[in-house]
């Protein structure tokens, strides 16, 4: 028989120490219980999830709504409840079951407030589901109400290093574009930090604008294979670390970089927390012996479960490259943008202004916004098309309700991508009420011709 080139599948179910994956389901529940108070004390649940009046949704998920009244600071009280009894283990599927369907609702009900962290969360918490890392160091263990030996399969492992690979990955990937390579938007951004103690005197400085692009572009590219290759883990550990805490102490981007930073440790040895254990005790460390039986074929439980890894596992590499489907740069169609982990790629500078028409007068009537939307919705929605067109709908519809069917909408946005010269994002001849959403592309989208 010819060599095999590929593992047999039921390598996927092998035995591994299940120390990683302890330590990183108290990581995982605190930074979630860290996020989800933070939302309360900072006020965002209100401003976010509870004072605007329109919220704008997802592609065939407008039938969710947010809660009546107080609903929605109960439920982030709730969700902080349940990410605790996750860090802790207890009632542990129960709790990560509930989280994961409490947090991708917060998410679903407000695509403006759309971030990747947000999404790689929901995915995260999916995962946590159906990962066993309650079976050591929970209450769950010590309660006796769930039995190990201190092993779980090698496919829990892999499936969140490979999800975290692919956010690197696919964000090193679409960086190499024409604006990234030509140091935009980066060059602008920097020069808001005149004031800063390290890199003040430099912003301006093509030198470090090279080093943020192209030391990102490559740390995304490559840092995900040099952290599983044991010559360089540490090393590759060292930069990472470096990398995330310069982030987040010049742009502020949310818990995006702690959690890169709790997640980094994925990377290394599954038992890296006893070894770290054991010499801080100062003790000789004895790895546990694990028996690895390797079966002829795969059982039908394990045949299903690696069929659906396979299956998430194409759709996590297909969905960042649907943007090809569509004609223009998603940095500026905005279709194909969400849900490919495209970071830090476009800056955008809008000027906005809406017109309410009756096409029996041809009179027309301009729109004063914030009649409408909260103050960091007006910034928000009129980057994206598709969130445009559904203030367009609710424009109309609040015609409607008052008694005038036949208005139309009209928009009239120019915009200015990463420091061109502005120009029309969308057709200004197009009435937008009338036209419908769809996934295909939007024709009203006018194609980018400013040049960088």
């Amino acid at each position: 028989m010819p060599p095999r080139l590929l593992p047999h599948p039921s390598t996927l179910f092998h035995p591994i120490d299940n120390a990683s994956l302890t330590f990183f389901r108290l990581f995982f529940g605190l930074i979630m219980l860290t996020d989800i108070l933070w939302h309360l004390v900072a006020r965002a649940v209100e401003h976010v999830w509870v004072l605007p009046r329109i919220h704008f949704k997802y592609y065939g998920f407008e039938w969710i709504q947010t809660w009546p009244g107080d609903g929605m600071y109960w439920h982030f009280i709730a969700l902080a409840a349940l990410a605790l009894c996750v860090a802790l283990g207890c009632y542990y599927r129960i709790s990560a079951a509930l989280l994961c369907l409490g947090f991708s609702y917060t998410f679903l009900v407000e695509k403006a407030a759309y971030q990747n962290h947000f999404y790689l969360l929901c995915l995260i918490s999916f995962f946590m589901i159906w990962i066993p890392a309650h079976r050591t160091f929970s209450i769950d263990s010590w309660r006796g109400w769930v039995k190990s030996d201190g092993t779980v399969a090698v496919w829990t492992l892999w499936l969140l290093r490979g999800q975290i690979a692919i956010v690197y990955f696919f964000g090193g990937l679409a960086k190499l574009n024409y604006d990234w390579l030509h140091g935009e938007p980066m060059r602008l951004w920097l020069t808001a930090y005149r004031d800063y103690w390290l890199i003040g005197p430099y912003v301006r400085e093509e030198w470090l604008v090279a080093f943020f692009i192209f030391g990102g572009l490559g740390l995304d590219l490559f840092i995900a294979p040099l952290l599983l290759w044991p010559r360089t883990r540490l090393g590759a550990f060292a930069v990472s670390l470096t990398f995330h805490l310069l982030n987040n102490w010049i742009f502020r981007i949310g818990i995006f970089p702690w959690f890169m930073i709790g997640a980094t440790p994925l990377f290394l040895a599954p038992d890296w927390p006893r070894r770290a254990l054991a010499r801080w005790r100062g003790q000789p460390f004895t790895p546990p012996a694990i028996t690895t039986t390797v079966p002829k074929k795969l059982t039908s439980r394990q045949l299903v479960a690696t069929t659906l890894l396979a299956a998430y596992a194409i759709i996590q590499l297909l969905a960042p490259l649907r943007h090809m489907l569509y004609p223009g740069d998603p940095s500026w169609t905005e279709q194909g943008h969400r849900f490919a982990w495209r970071m830090m790629l476009r800056d955008k500078r809008v000027d906005a202004q809406f017109t309410l028409r009756d096409p029996r007068s041809k009179i027309d009537w301009p729109v004063r916004l914030d009649r409408y939307l909260v103050p960091w919705q007006r910034k928000v929605i009129v980057n994206d098309p598709d969130m445009v067109l559904q203030f367009c709908h609710y424009l109309k519809e609040e015609k409607e309700r008052q008694g005038f069917p036949d208005y139309e909408v009209y928009a009239q946005i120019s915009t200015s991508l990463n420091g061109r010269r502005p120009q029309l994002m969308l057709d200004p001849t197009v009435d937008l009420a009338s036209q419908s959403r769809t996934l295909l592309p939007a024709p009203w989208i006018k194609p980018l011709q400013t040049q960088l």
